[in-house]
């Protein structure tokens, strides 16, 4: 008989379906976390990539154990790119003391190589992470990095709260007697709290040590990401940055299990100016994101709030220049145009670190012409 018009009362049987070998986020963020920072068997040293001309990544990661950040450099310099901001750069000891030492080194020797070979140089920025040292955020760490020159701020990250309930985290950060290597399963939210950052008080409010850096970065007009940060968090954040008329902040990854904000709470948050990196990293295998769904965020909420970057790094990834002709590649795939685009690759990110958007779009439609 016809399938498609069976007798009645006849049961058709179900279609056999092949297996469904995806795994879903969160389950997958947990599984690969430990593998993916703890995997570092050598420093990747990219080749030249097409397709990112002009573009900033706001969100790179470049410590001892991941890509190697000069030549990471010289490969978006190759390839056209605007700018870097390395959210770490390094050996990760070194990152107590700020990451600006050796983002102007990697300038000085950036700037040998480009008048050896004649390459236009990007611009490189540093990113501070006010809570790395297991420490809260202080006014000696604000107005030490700001006079140093740093860009942006990151809030709490692989140590906060958040990250350990939804991912684990290193043992030795809690225990000095643990093996180095060692990486917790998720832990029961009271127990994370324990050990981990966490913005408010008991009463929902925010610390003064977190209010006050807040106030400072804002002051200073850096940029400030609300890293992993739970949606307490973010909202209570939120309401300080909007009576500070603060335009600076964004929310990294916001996809990812650390964050997953919804769309409904991104089109609260943009009406007071707050923007979106979407980043390679959620694309990734290690958490695949749907970047369908991403890209419906972005037209939903707005193509004005949102940035791209690669948040690569780690060796299982592809380097950031690679990373991010990914992630905007999928974007532009599932239907951003080409000035859109440069908007969340150019323009967003260029307000992010007060780079001259015109200059860089100059430099993407000078190469595209060439």
């Amino acid at each position: 008989m016809n399938e498609a018009n069976p007798p009645p009362n006849e049961v058709i049987p179900p279609r056999r379906l092949p297996n469904d070998n995806a795994t879903p986020t969160l389950q997958r963020a947990v599984l690969s976390y430990p593998a993916r920072r703890g995997y570092k068997p050598y420093i990747q040293t990219p080749p030249r990539i097409d397709a990112v001309r002009g573009m900033i990544d706001i969100h790179c990661h470049a410590e001892y154990g991941q890509q190697d950040a000069l030549a990471l450099a010289k490969l978006a310099s190759e390839s056209g790119m605007y700018g870097i901001l390395y959210k770490s750069i390094g050996k990760e000891d070194k990152r107590f003391a700020g990451p600006m030492e050796d983002v102007n080194a990697l300038i000085r020797d950036l700037d040998r190589w480009a008048q050896e070979t004649g390459i236009a140089p990007i611009k490189a920025w540093g990113g501070y992470a006010l809570c790395r040292d297991n420490k809260p955020p202080s006014r000696e760490k604000v107005e030490t990095q700001v006079k140093a020159g740093v860009t942006s701020f990151w809030l709490a990250l692989a140590n906060h709260a958040n990250t350990y309930s939804v991912v684990g985290g290193k043992p030795k950060r809690w225990d000095p007697n643990a093996d180095p290597k060692a990486h917790s399963d998720p832990l029961p939210w009271e127990q994370a709290l324990k050990y981990g950052h966490y913005a408010l008080d008991a009463k929902g409010r925010l610390k003064p040590e977190y209010e006050e850096a807040i106030r400072m970065i804002a002051g200073a007009d850096r940029a400030l990401s609300f890293g992993h940060s739970t949606h307490e968090e973010i909202f209570v954040i939120a309401e300080l940055i909007d009576k500070l008329n603060f335009k600076r902040a964004f929310i990294d990854h916001p996809f990812s299990p650390f964050v997953n904000v919804t769309v409904e709470q991104m089109k609260q948050l943009s009406k007071i100016g707050v923007h979106f990196n979407f980043t390679y990293d959620e694309l990734s295998p290690m958490l695949g994101v749907d970047p369908g769904k991403m890209y419906q965020a972005i037209r939903i909420v707005g193509v004005e709030h949102f940035t791209l970057s690669s948040d690569a790094g780690d060796v299982l990834f592809p380097n950031s220049v690679e990373s991010m002709r990914q992630v905007s590649g999928y974007m532009k795939a599932f239907g951003l145009t080409q000035d859109e685009i440069e908007t969340v690759c150019i323009r967003n990110p260029a307000f992010i670190v007060h780079a001259d958007a015109s200059e860089a779009l100059n430099r993407a439609r000078a190469l595209q012409a060439a």
